[in-house]
């Protein structure tokens, strides 16, 4: 077998049909099904909304959640 064997000899040929299949198969899920949500998280929260759940909770003091507020503002 030479460096060429797959390409000089239809080797690979017949399953180029199959890889771009796949390919734009995996294109649709991560566009359509998928939506352009970030894969780390299910939901993306800010910081914002996970400080004010924080404070929803008792987690932090008032004063806390208002340092927090500022600091995130700058």
């Amino acid at each position: 077998m030479g460096p060429g064997y797959f390409w000089n000899n239809w080797g690979l040929f017949p399953m180029m049909p199959a890889f771009m299949v796949i390919f734009f198969l995996i294109m649709l899920y991560l566009i359509f099904i998928r939506g352009g949500r970030p894969f780390c998280r299910g939901d993306f929260e800010s910081a914002r909304e996970i400080l004010k759940k924080r404070y929803a909770k008792g987690e932090i003091t008032r004063e806390e959640f208002e340092q927090m507020k500022k600091d995130m503002e700058k």
